[in-house]
């Protein structure tokens, strides 16, 4: 028994030697003329890098519209899969669960699995900015959305700024 927690042990810290932990997030804030409608959003962030190539980190965000607010949780699994100088490629795989009401209307619960690409900016060894652009896979009444497949609207553009420490 001691010599499996002595392994367990050096395994972990084999794996986390270089890790760092990281904050950051997103926030919105978009109004329509059109429709006069205002959407504000507010989206922190936490993770763990393993090393260069994986991560694990995950969102807890509110979403306003005129008449929809919305709580989600969305934890994730990060691959980077190149790096050149200050630029990296990646895709994050996750889900998510919300839950929305609209005004007059009951609650309602939603879900998202699939796989989001983006973009890292190392700023600095400290920040990097990182965007997002698209998903794939299927949401259900997520945050009000209900699609599935590939999508490349302006809806799945975000960035985000992160803190390493």
């Amino acid at each position: 028994m001691k010599r499996l927690v002595l392994i367990l042990t050096l395994v972990f810290g084999v794996l986390t030697a270089n890790a760092q932990f990281f904050v950051g997030g997103q926030c919105g804030l978009t109004y329509d003329r059109d429709t006069k409608n205002t959407n504000f959003s507010l989206a922190p962030e936490l993770g763990y890098a393993f090393n260069d190539t994986w991560t694990v980190g995950g969102t807890i965000g509110y979403e306003h519209d005129d008449d929809f607010n919305s709580f989600f949780i969305a934890p994730y699994a990060r691959w980077t899969f190149f790096t050149k100088d200050f630029l990296s490629l990646l895709v994050d795989g996750g889900f998510g669960l919300s839950v929305g009401k609209e005004k007059n209307l009951d609650s309602r619960a939603g879900f998202e699995i699939g796989f989001k690409p983006g973009l890292a900016f190392n700023i600095t060894d400290d920040f990097s900015l990182v965007a997002h652009c698209g998903f794939l896979g299927f949401r259900d009444k997520f945050n009000g959305n209900s699609e599935s497949g590939f999508s490349l609207s302006g809806n799945d553009l975000s960035f985000s700024l992160y803190y390493k420490f």
